[in-house]
């Protein structure tokens, strides 16, 4: 009998649970930096200037769940948004799964631990400035968020432990 393939294999976006939906964030913060779009142009740039909500050591927001009443233009990420966003990283689970790639090794759900996305270099942590602290955003126009990380290995190290998915 050959092993279940995981659920962000078999189902697309759409058909996920809440839970599964949520599951598939794994906590980089890439996406809770602030970016800038020229009203000319339309070009897209992205800051390393976190969203005031981002706790920037562990890359999650601060009040998840009443984000909007904070910040009233945080977007909710849904399928149908996802098709029209422009601006998510590279690396988005949400992104991968909806182009039909799979996810990285360091992603938490491939690894079974949430730190390897910190490990792997592709979280915001050590990377990010806190909103207060930021002063004119124009300053802080970096190309990292919406690029593969460099220093992200291809391969996990030999010595982590396998996922949940990997045994």
């Amino acid at each position: 009998m050959s092993p279940q393939q995981p659920f962000w294999k078999t189902k697309p976006l759409k058909a996920m649970t809440r839970a599964e939906w949520e599951s598939l964030c794994d906590g980089c913060g890439r996406c809770c930096l602030h970016k800038m779009r020229d009203e000319d142009t339309d070009a897209l740039v992205f800051t390393n200037v976190a969203c005031r909500l981002l706790s920037i050591g562990s890359c999650r927001c601060a009040d998840y769940e009443n984000r909007r009443a904070w910040v009233p233009d945080c977007v909710k990420l849904t399928p149908a948004r996802l098709k029209k966003i422009d601006w998510l990283p590279p690396t988005c689970a949400y992104r991968l799964v909806e182009e039909g790639k799979d996810l990285p090794w360091w992603h938490p759900l491939v690894s079974g631990d949430p730190e390897t996305v910190h490990q792997a270099g592709v979280s915001v942590r050590g990377k990010a400035i806190r909103e207060r602290d930021a002063g004119p955003f124009e300053q802080h126009i970096v190309r990292w968020p919406g690029q593969e990380p460099r220093g992200a290995r291809a391969q996990p190290p030999s010595d982590r432990k396998k996922g949940p998915q990997e045994t």
